[in-house]
């Protein structure tokens, strides 16, 4: 589907450039990741009953995130039409397993809720650099997905110890 030299555009037949990253989806990234540094800075001020409130509410805006990433797996594997249909399996499953790994953390206690998030967070980093790599996402989406990583994965880890 995404080829090196670029993604071609059935809707207009033209190529655009792999690796930068589109500038909507750097936009709202880029303001996605305001929600994790609001909630991380916002905790240690609060008066002690909303601090609970604002690290459940950290970590559950990370399940979702977390939900969210898989589910870009599933349109990308369903955006296919393969030959064999058994190679759905795979993709599909794997994009299933961030919102149970999500939920999981949303069941646990604070902490290791978020070093459960931290930890998925970044193994959906190196899912989605593979991806990249062979051509199952568009060559710029690891540039996107590689500081937004970084700072959520930061919120987790520092919202362990709020």
């Amino acid at each position: 589907m995404y080829e090196r030299e670029g993604i071609l555009n059935s809707n207009e037949g033209v190529r655009s450039h792999a690796s930068s990253v589109p500038s909507a989806a750097a936009w709202l990234g880029g303001l996605g990741i305001i929600a994790f540094a609001g909630l991380l800075l916002a905790t240690p001020f609060a008066i002690d009953g909303l601090k609970a409130q604002l690290s459940f509410a950290l970590m559950a805006y990370g399940a979702i995130t977390l939900s969210f990433l898989g589910g870009t797996h599933w349109g990308l594997a369903i955006g296919e039409v393969p030959k064999n249909h058994n190679t759905l399996w795979p993709r599909i499953a794997l994009s299933i397993l961030p919102s149970l790994v999500a939920w999981v953390a949303l069941l646990t206690s604070s902490s290791i809720g978020f070093l459960v998030l931290a930890a998925a967070f970044v193994a959906m980093l190196v899912v989605d650099i593979r991806a990249s790599r062979m051509h199952e996402a568009p060559a710029w989406y690891p540039k996107l997905r590689w500081p937004l990583s970084c700072g959520a994965v930061a919120a987790f880890l520092l919202g362990t110890f709020s």
